[in-house]
C-alpha cells in the first residue's frame, strides 16, 4: 500500500479540481484521492461510483495525459499525479472485496431495452438500474464489452478485470440476450412495443477507407474488424503496414507484431506530437520494435490480386488560417515504394449503413443517428448514445454519453 499512499499524497487536492474538468465523466478526482490518503478505500470507491462504473477499466486504458492527468497542476513543473493508477487501484479493491453497486431508487415496473453492451451501453444500463428500472441488454456477440472485449487487446486490458467489472454491473439484476443483432434477430418496432424506452448504443465500428487505388486487393484489412472479429491472417515472417495514428492503429500494430510479423510499419501523415493515440501506447509500440514513418502518406496499394507493395509520399505540415491543427500536404516528387504483405487501415470508423437504414430514424450530415441535447432521436421513445450518435471515440466519452442518456431516459419515463 505504501506506493499507492505515496502517489495519493502527491496530489495537492486542488479546490478548483482542474483534473475533474479534464475527465469526460467529471469524476471527483481530488475527493476519491483524499479518501485513499485516509486509507478509507471503500468511500473512495463510493465517490467514484457516483459518476462511473468502469473504474478498473478507465484507470487502465484512458488517454490520461489528454484528459484528467493532462490538467493536473503538478504537471506544470514536474510529473502529474498518477490518476489512472489510483483509480484502477480503487476499482480493483472493489472487485477483490466484492463491494457492490447499490440500487438507489425503488424498483419500477418500467422497462428499458439497451442495444449494445459496450462502454456506453454498460454504463447506461448500470445507471438506469440504479434508478430502479428493469433493464435488458441486447448484444450481437456472445459476450459483453463491445470494443473493450473485441477491440482492446488483453495486454492493455486484462480479461479477468474486464469480465469481473461487467459481472458487477450485471449483478445489479440486468438481463442480457446474447447473439441478438438489431435488424436480424430483433427489430426496433418490436422493441418499442415491449419496452417503455429503447436506447441504441451499438457503436460505429466499420473501418473508414482512404479511397485510394488498390484498396480492394486481397491483404487489405480494416483495423476495427481485425480486432473485433479476431480473424487475422498468418503474419509469421510477413511485413505489415498499419495506416493511422490513433489507439486503434496502436492496438492493431502491437497485436500484429506479437503474432509474429517480421516487420510492422505505422504510417502517419502528421508528426508524432499530433497523433491522437496516447503517448504511452506510442512509446510501448516503439519499444516493441515497430517502425514509425511520420509525415508519410499511402497514396497507392500495388499488386496483382494480393498486396505486394505500397506507394507512399512524404508530407509537409502547414498552418491553414482558421484551423488549429497543422495540415499535411503531399510533397510533390517525394514518392517511394515499400514492399509489404498486408495493409491495415486504421484511419477512423463509421456506422454500419445496412443497420441504420432499417431503423427509419433521422441521420445527421455525418451519417450518425441524429439526437438532440437529451439523447433523443427522431422517435420520441428511442434514445441513442456512444459512437453511433457521433460521441467522441474514447471509452470515457462513450461512458459519459451512456450516463447522460440514462439521466434523460429517467426524466422521460418519470
Amino acid at each position: 500500500m505504501k506506493g499507492i499512499q505515496d502517489k495519493a499524497s502527491y496530489c495537492l487536492g486542488c479546490a478548483t479540481k482542474p483534473c475533474s474538468k479534464g475527465c469526460p465523466l467529471e469524476n471527483d478526482i481530488p475527493g476519491f484521492i483524499r479518501k485513499i490518503k485516509e486509507e478509507d478505500y471503500k468511500t473512495a470507491y463510493e465517490i467514484l461510483l457516483e459518476t462511473t462504473v468502469l473504474q478498473p477499466i478507465c484507470g487502465r486504458i484512458c488517454p490520461h495525459m489528454k484528459q484528467c492527468r493532462g490538467r493536473c497542476v503538478r504537471g506544470i513543473k514536474g510529473e502529474p499525479v498518477e490518476i489512472g493508477e489510483l483509480e484502477a487501484f480503487v476499482g480493483d479493491m472493489a472487485i477483490e472485496n466484492k463491494w457492490n453497486i447499490p440500487i438507489t431508487e425503488e424498483i419500477s415496473n418500467k422497462k428499458v431495452a439497451v442495444i449494445g453492451g459496450g462502454p456506453a451501453g454498460l454504463t447506461a444500463s448500470a445507471f438506469l438500474r440504479k434508478k430502479g428500472y428493469r433493464v435488458t441488454i441486447y448484444e450481437k456477440h456472445d459476450k459483453l464489452g463491445g470494443l473493450l472485449s473485441h477491440g482492446i487487446p488483453d495486454f492493455r486490458l486484462p480479461r479477468d478485470i474486464l469480465n469481473k467489472t461487467i459481472q458487477k454491473i450485471l449483478d445489479l439484476g440486468i438481463d442480457v440476450k446474447y447473439n441478438c443483432t438489431l435488424g436480424k434477430e430483433i427489430s426496433l418496432q418490436d422493441l418499442k412495443k415491449e419496452y417503455d424506452a429503447v436506447l441504441l448504443t451499438f457503436g460505429a465500428n466499420v473501418s473508414t477507407k482512404m479511397k485510394i487505388e488498390g484498396e480492394e486487393l486481397e491483404g487489405v484489412y480494416g483495423g476495427n474488424e481485425l480486432l473485433e472479429n479476431n480473424n487475422h491472417p498468418n503474419y509469421n515472417g510477413k511485413i505489415v503496414a498499419v495506416n493511422g495514428g490513433g489507439n486503434t492503429a496502436m492496438d492493431t500494430c502491437r497485436t500484429i507484431k506479437k503474432m509474429g510479423a517480421k516487420k510492422v510499419y505505422v504510417i502517419y501523415r502528421r508528426a508524432m506530437e499530433q497523433m491522437p493515440a496516447e503517448q504511452k501506447e506510442i512509446d510501448d509500440a516503439m519499444s516493441e520494435g515497430i517502425e514509425f514513418l511520420f509525415q508519410n502518406n499511402i497514396v497507392k496499394i500495388i499488386g496483382d490480386k494480393h498486396v505486394e507493395k505500397i506507394e507512399c509520399i512524404r508530407t509537409e505540415l502547414i498552418q491553414v488560417e482558421g484551423e488549429s491543427r497543422l495540415k499535411p500536404i503531399n510533397i510533390e516528387g517525394s514518392n517511394y515504394e515499400i514492399p509489404v504483405d498486408y495493409v491495415v487501415m486504421a484511419v477512423g470508423s463509421k456506422p454500419e449503413e445496412n443497420v441504420l437504414n432499417k431503423l427509419d430514424l433521422k441521420l445527421n450530415k455525418w451519417g450518425y443517428i441524429d439526437i438532440d441535447e437529451e439523447n433523443r432521436t427522431s422517435d420520441k421513445k428511442v434514445f441513442c448514445a456512444g459512437d453511433i450518435s457521433g460521441a467522441k471515440s474514447t471509452v470515457a466519452w462513450a461512458a459519459r454519453s451512456g450516463r447522460d442518456a440514462a439521466d434523460h431516459i429517467d426524466k422521460f419515463l418519470k
